[in-house]
């Protein structure tokens, strides 16, 4: 059994901020199921959002305008006390990851360089070049590498959350610990904190088409509501509107390379094979517009045209505005032979973000005491219904922050009583390996295909139906191969992308409307009544 008083699950920028502070309180064990770069963080182009301090922002920005870009973007589903206490503080969030390491992009003057995305009705996203979420990360794991108290774990792939209701307790319940796999060794080991923190990222993997790395199939999710944590808003999974498309590929190649909003926020426009700036007959910011109507507006002129994709617009910029504002974009497209300088780039949507998740408080404590959430896992109220683009990265250090708060000031520990729970030894199924990983393979293809097929942009109760039925025998299938073979990560990855992928299903079948990401045929309007967040728990 290993013991810590924090243990963290996941290492992107909500995680890895919450191991470096919390270190000066005790003891810290991060676990990750890969390498500690592999997160939504490190793939993350744009930029962090922030109001900076009078003199260093934009002229006539303020909190005010950027909580109000955020509330539009939500569509109604916001909580804006939640969404005013994380804006403002952007500027302290800043300074933090500054300190830590993280170099952005100044002018020549000095001063802060400034890119402006969809939903923005200033320029206030930060950056370094076009991968400011890897800059962030590699100055993170620095960070947290030099600090004595800190103890990274790669490899390690939580299974389930222990908490006092598995083990029969009356009293209360809360959370004691996670087992956890060994991934090299194959052994299985208890993990003992009373508390732990959630900061696995998000689910696009869940979909057959992603911006996300291989590493987000929505585990912390999944643990929480095994665990019988309260989840939100999961009907609300954002679509990117501009990922690559290469028609020289096939599958999942071809739709998998993110193209920056901060393209656009810098006069990238998009347009169809005719070279109309067709978002502006759906709304008249254009391709500035949230990223839920351009996602849409995408998916209607590709499906009203018959053609395979649309294109996004930079060859009226400078000779070489693009290989210096976005290096790693220009050098990506030029190794698929795309010279964007002269040719528009050819772009489809792809699953991105998701809005919803593991419910908290303002200090990402969750209904299971001593389970905190933080980062993308997390529904704190700051998205609602869409996110406001570059809004993520700013809300895993500032929940990070919070929930330290909370842990060390107001949260009792209690670790005496944890002395008396006794925690079981791991219970796994049948020791036989798979013998048939081809059938395992097929499952999580079939998964992605039923949610990209019934569950992407533009819903209906068929489509939801159809899904729900089919991810219904997927589960039964699941759970025979996670109790009749050996654990892996291959099993655990798909237990976890199944549960998720209902999860989906189940709040988008609650949500009889149309609002922000999740559209549907059969209502497509806004209607009073769901405006609300969709809340479900398991009993």
């Amino acid at each position: 059994m290993k013991e810590s008083d924090f243990l963290i699950i996941g290492s992107g920028i909500a995680g890895l901020s919450l191991a470096i502070k919390a270190a000066e309180h005790g003891t810290v064990t991060v676990i990750t199921k890969g390498q500690p770069i592999e997160s939504n963080t490190a793939w993350a182009q744009g930029g962090i959002s922030s109001v900076l301090p009078p003199g260093l922002r934009e002229d006539g920005d303020n909190c005010e305008k950027h909580v109000s870009d955020t509330l539009d973007a939500g569509a109604g589903i916001c909580h804006e006390d939640v969404v005013r206490a994380i804006i403002e503080e952007g500027a302290e969030t800043i300074d933090e990851l500054v300190n830590w390491g993280v170099k952005f992009d100044k002018t020549a003057d000095g001063d802060y360089q400034l890119g402006r995305e969809g939903g923005h009705s200033q320029r206030r996203i930060l950056h370094s070049k076009d991968t400011t979420g890897k800059a962030i990360a590699e100055a993170l794991i620095a960070e947290a590498e030099k600090h004595p108290n800190i103890t990274l774990l790669a490899e390690h792939f939580a299974i389930d959350l222990i908490t006092s209701a598995k083990l029969g307790s009356v009293t209360e319940d809360r959370v004691l610990g996670a087992y956890v796999l060994e991934e090299q060794k194959g052994e299985v080991h208890v993990f003992r904190s009373d508390r732990v923190i959630l900061a696995t990222g998000g689910c696009g993997k869940v979909y057959l088409y992603t911006t996300n790395p291989d590493s987000s199939t929505g585990d912390g999710l999944a643990m929480a509501w095994r665990a019988g944590a309260t989840i939100a808003n999961m009907e609300f999974v954002q679509f990117h509107p501009t990922c690559f498309y290469n028609p020289a590929a096939t599958g999942a190649e071809a739709r998998s390379f993110l193209v920056s909003e901060a393209v656009r926020g810098e006069g990238g426009i998009l347009i169809n094979g005719q070279g109309h700036d067709f978002v502006k007959d759906h709304d008249d910011r254009g391709s500035l517009a949230p990223r839920d109507i351009v996602a849409r507006a995408i998916d209607h002129e590709i499906k009203r045209s018959g053609a395979p994709c649309v294109f996004l617009d930079v060859t009226h910029k400078p000779k070489g505005f693009m290989k210096e504002r976005f290096p790693f974009i220009y050098e990506t497209l030029m190794s698929y032979g795309h010279d964007c300088e002269k040719d528009p780039i050819p772009v489809v949507p792809a699953a991105h973000y998701q809005c919803g998740g593991v419910v908290t408080k303002m200090d990402g404590h969750t209904s299971i005491r001593g389970l905190f959430a933080i980062g993308e896992v997390a529904c704190t109220g700051l998205h609602g219904a869409n996110r406001l683009a570059s809004n993520s990265l700013l809300e895993g250090n500032v929940m990070a922050r919070r929930a330290l708060q909370a842990m060390v000031s107001h949260y009792h520990t209690g670790k005496e009583s944890l002395t008396d729970y006794e925690i079981p030894e791991w219970r796994a199924g049948d020791v036989a390996d798979p013998d048939e990983l081809v059938v395992i393979y097929h499952n999580w293809d079939e998964i992605r295909r039923t949610m990209w097929d019934y569950v992407s942009i533009v819903r209906s109760d068929n489509r939801l139906l159809r899904a729900a039925t089919r991810l219904r025998n997927l589960r039964k299938e699941v759970r025979s191969f996670y109790w009749g073979h050996r654990v892996n990560s291959d099993i655990l990855e798909l237990r976890n992308l199944v549960a998720v992928a209902a999860l989906i299903v189940d709040c988008a079948t609650r949500r009889k409307e149309s609002r922000g990401i999740h559209y549907t045929i059969d209502y497509p309007e806004k209607r009073e009544r769901f405006e609300k967040d969709t809340v479900i728990r398991r009993f």
